[in-house]
């Protein structure tokens, strides 16, 4: 058996508001959002419109967005078991992970992410380059080589 993990996914928070609502053209049931009636309250007041057709949606679930534009809705539970955030590194460890991706597409040597870290350690580095981010932050280092990363100011 093989086994696979997943790809990175950009997802946002739905939290209910006129924004949200407009942005991701999603419907609301303001006659259950004005009810006094508790029996009207175990329905979902939004919907969604998913590649299956209308979903319910509750503020604080996930609104993922697939490769095609497509949105679907993620139970805020669900996500959190299934997905975590891709780190944000500064540009210039950005620049010296596709350089060394590169590399090691080119280069072939005992895996790309064990040389960039041991040339920082072996050829050193002084308090606030490069090689002192990457040894400080070895941890978002590696995530960021194997899972993707998010380019700091490039973000929310």
């Amino acid at each position: 058996m093989k086994f696979y993990r997943k790809q990175p996914l950009e997802a946002e928070q739905f939290d209910g508001s006129n924004e949200m609502i407009d942005k991701y053209h999603v419907r609301c049931d303001t006659e259950y959002m004005l009810s006094d009636d508790p029996l009207e309250y175990q329905t979902v007041p939004y919907e969604i419109e998913t590649l299956k057709g209308w979903e319910y949606i509750n503020a604080g679930d996930w609104i993922a967005t697939g490769i095609d534009g497509e949105h679907w809705p993620i139970a805020d539970d669900v996500f959190k078991k299934t997905y975590a955030e891709l780190p944000v590194i500064p540009k210039n460890v950005a620049k010296h992970i596709v350089t060394e991706h590169g590399l090691s597409d080119l280069i072939p040597i005992c895996g790309g992410i064990y040389r960039a870290m041991i040339q920082t350690v072996v050829y050193g580095y002084q308090k606030g380059d490069i090689g002192d981010w990457i040894i400080n932050h070895s941890d978002m280092f590696a995530r960021a080589w194997l899972d993707g990363y998010v380019v700091e100011g490039k973000h929310d």
